[in-house]
C-alpha cells in the first residue's frame, strides 16, 4: 500500500487519510476520491492530499474486517457490517461467552495490522450485547498478512462463541444452626433467584434442614428427585475441610468432590461437586451477597453447560481478588493503624422521640435519672474513652442533663435529616488514635457497663473480629462495635439509615457477644416501652 501526499490529480482512486475541511469543502477522512472530488479540491487551492493507494494483493480494510470476523463467529455470535476498518461481534443470544485465548492471541501477533479484542473469557452476555471487535489498523492489509490471518483462524474451531444456558432447575438446600436467622435464609433465596434469572433458571425445589450430614444427603437427594439439574448447598457454617458435613454428605449420596477451594476472594471457600451426574456446589459464605464473588464465576458457567475443573478453577488467581477484603490489611491513601488499644464510646442522643406522642423520652426519668445520663453514665464506667454525646433535638436541655460529667458534646444540626447525621456528627469528634468505636443509642438504659466492656474485649484485628454486636437468644441489637476501617462508610450513609445492612454486608467480620437479661437489647421507643422499663429496673 502507497501512502502519503499526492496532487489531487494522482490522488484519483486513492482513499483519504484525514478528513479535510476547507470553506464549503468537507472531505471525511475515508473517502475515496472521484473525479468530482479533484475538481473540488482544485477549486477550494488545495495542491496536495495525504491518500492510501492499494497496491495489487492488497486487502480493503473493510473486506479484511468482514473476512476475519465472520471466521472468527461461532455459535451464538453474529457480525455487523465492516465500517471504517471495524466489524464488531454480538451476542445472538444470552449465555456465557468462551473464547480461544490461544487463537486470539496468535492472530494478534501476526502483524500489527490486525487486531481482535474481546471481553473477558467466560463472561455472562445478554442477546444484544457486544462481545468483540475486529479492526484492521492501516486502510489495507498486505495480501501474505491476510492469508495467514485466515489460515489461523481457520486452523482451530470457533474462536468467539457463546455457550447457551442450558441449565433451568436449580435445587437449593440450607443447612440451619442455633443463630442463624430465617431471614438470612430468606434473603439469600432472594438473592440467589436474581442470580438465576439472567440464565433463564429457576429454583424448582428449597429444602431447610440442620447442619448434619445424614439430613443433608437426604435433602439432596429430596431436590434431585423433585427435578433439580443443579443443586446448591449454602452451610449454616462454612466449609472446613473435605471431610466437613457438607463435602461429607456429597458424598455420601454416591456423589464425589471435584474440588474445594478457589483462588478467588471473596469466594475462597467454594466446593465443587456431583452426584448422580449432576453438578453440586458447596456455597462460600459471600454467595448470600448480591455483589460479584467467586460463586458467580462458577456459576454461570454450570448453567452453560460448562464443565469447570480443578485446572479451570486454578487458573483463576490472577484477576481473582475482586475487592477489598475488609478483614486484610489494605493499602490505603491514608493507612489506618489500629494499635492503640482505645475505642471510644458514641451516645447518639439527637432523636425526636416521634413516637413517644410528645415529650422527649431521652429526659424521662428511669430510678432518679433521665434516660440519656444513664446511658451516659454506663458508657463512662466502661473502658470507652472519649465519651461522645451527639445532641440534636432539644440539645440545651439534653447538654444540661449531663453537665457534671466527664465527656464531650457534639452537636448535630441536621438531626431532623436523620440517624445517618448523628452518625457521622459523632465519628467526626472522635481523635485519630482511637482503633474504634462503640455506638450508643441514648435510650437503652438496659446496656450497662460490663456489656461494652465485652464488645471491646471481643475486637482482634488479627482474627478479623472487626464489628462487635451483642446477641441475646439469636438475635443482634446495639450497641455495635466498629472498627475504625468502617468510619468512612458509616459516614456516606444518609437519611434515617443505620448501619444494620454493614453488618450484613461484611459479616466475615462480625463478632457476636451474649447478652444477658431479657431487656438488654430494648429500646424505649413508645410509653408502654418506657413503663415496662420502669417497672423492670425498678425491681432489679
Amino acid at each position: 500500500m502507497k501512502f502519503g501526499p499526492f496532487s489531487p490529480d494522482d490522488a484519483l482512486g486513492a482513499t483519504a487519510v484525514h478528513t479535510i475541511r476547507e470553506g464549503a469543502l468537507v472531505l471525511k477522512k475515508g473517502t475515496v476520491i472521484t473525479p468530482s472530488h479533484v475538481a473540488a479540491l482544485k477549486a477550494a487551492g488545495i495542491a496536495s492530499i495525504v491518500v492510501a493507494r492499494l497496491d495489487p494483493g492488497d486487502v480493503s480494510e473493510d473486506d479484511a474486517a468482514a473476512a476475519i470476523a465472520s471466521a472468527v463467529s461461532g455459535e451464538g455470535v453474529r457480525a455487523d457490517k465492516a465500517f471504517t476498518g471495524r466489524c464488531n461481534l454480538f451476542a445472538d443470544a444470552a449465555g456465557v461467552l468462551v473464547v480461544d485465548r490461544e487463537r486470539i492471541d496468535d492472530l494478534n501477533r501476526i502483524d500489527e495490522a490486525v487486531t481482535v479484542a474481546t471481553l473477558p473469557a467466560y463472561k455472562p452476555v445478554v442477546e444484544g450485547e457486544m462481545i468483540a471487535t475486529v479492526k484492521i489498523i492501516p486502510f489495507a492489509v498486505p495480501g501474505d498478512v491476510y492469508t495467514q490471518a485466515m489460515r489461523t483462524v481457520e486452523s482451530a474451531k470457533a474462536l468467539v462463541r457463546v455457550a447457551p444456558y442450558r441449565i433451568r432447575k436449580v435445587g437449593i438446600v440450607s443447612t440451619l444452626l442455633p443463630g442463624l436467622s430465617p431471614k438470612v435464609v430468606e434473603k439469600t433465596l432472594k438473592i440467589t433467584e436474581e442470580r438465576l434469572a439472567p440464565a433463564g433458571a429457576r429454583i424448582v425445589a428449597e429444602r431447610r434442614v440442620p447442619h448434619d450430614q445424614a439430613q443433608l444427603a437426604a435433602a439432596i437427594k429430596d431436590v434431585q428427585r423433585a427435578g433439580a439439574e443443579l443443586v446448591i448447598v449454602f452451610g449454616a457454617s462454612a466449609i472446613a475441610d473435605r471431610r466437613d458435613v457438607i463435602p461429607a454428605a456429597i458424598e455420601a449420596v454416591g456423589g464425589k468432590i471435584e474440588h474445594f477451594g478457589m483462588p478467588v476472594d471473596p469466594g475462597n471457600l467454594m466446593l465443587i461437586g456431583q452426584a448422580n451426574g449432576r453438578p453440586v456446589l458447596g456455597a462460600p459464605g459471600c454467595a448470600r451477597s448480591p455483589k460479584e464473588n467467586g460463586f458467580d464465576w462458577v456459576l454461570m458457567r454450570l448453567l452453560a453447560g460448562l464443565p469447570v475443573t480443578r485446572a479451570d478453577i486454578t487458573g483463576m488467581g490472577v484477576g481473582g481478588l475482586l475487592m477489598e477484603i475488609v478483614t486484610r490489611p489494605q493499602p490505603r491513601d491514608e493507612p489506618v493503624i489500629e494499635k492503640s488499644g482505645r475505642f471510644a464510646a458514641l451516645v447518639l442522643a439527637a432523636g425526636r422521640s416521634t413516637r413517644m406522642g410528645g415529650p422527649n423520652k431521652l429526659l424521662a426519668q428511669v430510678t432518679g435519672k433521665p434516660l440519656v445520663r444513664i446511658a451516659a453514665e454506663a458508657a463512662l464506667a466502661s473502658k470507652a474513652r472519649p465519651v461522645v454525646v451527639v445532641t440534636g433535638h432539644q440539645s440545651e436541655t439534653i447538654a444540661d442533663a449531663l453537665r457534671d460529667l466527664p465527656l464531650q458534646i457534639a452537636h448535630n444540626r441536621d438531626f431532623a435529616d436523620g440517624l445517618s447525621t448523628s452518625l457521622r456528627t459523632g465519628l467526626s469528634a472522635l481523635p485519630d488514635d482511637v482503633d474504634g468505636a462503640v455506638v450508643m443509642l441514648a435510650d437503652m438504659p438496659q446496656v450497662d457497663s460490663a456489656l461494652i466492656d465485652r464488645l471491646i474485649s471481643a475486637y482482634d484485628s488479627e482474627k478479623g473480629a472487626l464489628i462487635a454486636v451483642p446477641v441475646i437468644d439469636g438475635k443482634r441489637g446495639n450497641p455495635v462495635l466498629w472498627s475504625r476501617r468502617f468510619f468512612p462508610e458509616l459516614m456516606s450513609l444518609s437519611g434515617d439509615v443505620g448501619a444494620r445492612y454493614l453488618i450484613e454486608k461484611y459479616s466475615e467480620a462480625v463478632a457476636e457477644v451474649p447478652a444477658s437479661g431479657a431487656g438488654a437489647l430494648t429500646d424505649v421507643d413508645t410509653p408502654e416501652a418506657l413503663d415496662a422499663v420502669k417497672a423492670e429496673l425498678e425491681r432489679g
